[in-house]
């Protein structure tokens, strides 16, 4: 871990502390990854959760994802698309393709009512204030 490293990650998590969803990513991802700070998934998804929740699109990528992988989650195909098809709608240009790709990979994991499920989850999904 670089003194560099844990510098970034203490401004992300000042940022993060104060609302800001961008950062809570970067919080999340420095979990995530061990970046300035010691992995820890469940730290990750929490901080995840925090920008999902709020309508972050970034957010509810990377907690699309990990609910894919199962990395501080149990592995949940139908959380995965729901956050994943949220966050793509949610997005423009390059962001918006990627992400729907990754949705409709995730999709292929599924059976027809779990992609029912995930997508009428997504419907009703309103931001937390």
């Amino acid at each position: 871990m670089t003194t560099v490293g844990r510098e970034a990650f203490r401004w992300f998590r000042k940022a993060a502390d104060a609302g800001n969803t961008g950062a809570q990513v970067m919080v999340g991802f420095s979990y995530r990854f061990g970046h300035g700070v010691e992995p820890d998934y469940a730290e990750s998804v929490r901080w995840y959760r925090k920008a999902a929740d709020a309508g972050d699109a970034a957010g509810q990528y990377q907690l699309g994802l990990v609910y894919a992988h199962g990395e501080g989650v149990p592995q949940n195909y139908v959380l995965a698309h729901m956050w994943v098809n949220l966050s793509a709608s949610n997005s423009s240009g390059d962001d918006q393709k990627i992400r729907a790709k990754t949705r409709d990979e995730i999709a292929q994991q599924m059976t027809p009512q779990q992609i029912a499920d995930a997508q009428r989850m997504a419907a009703e999904w309103k931001p937390k204030k």
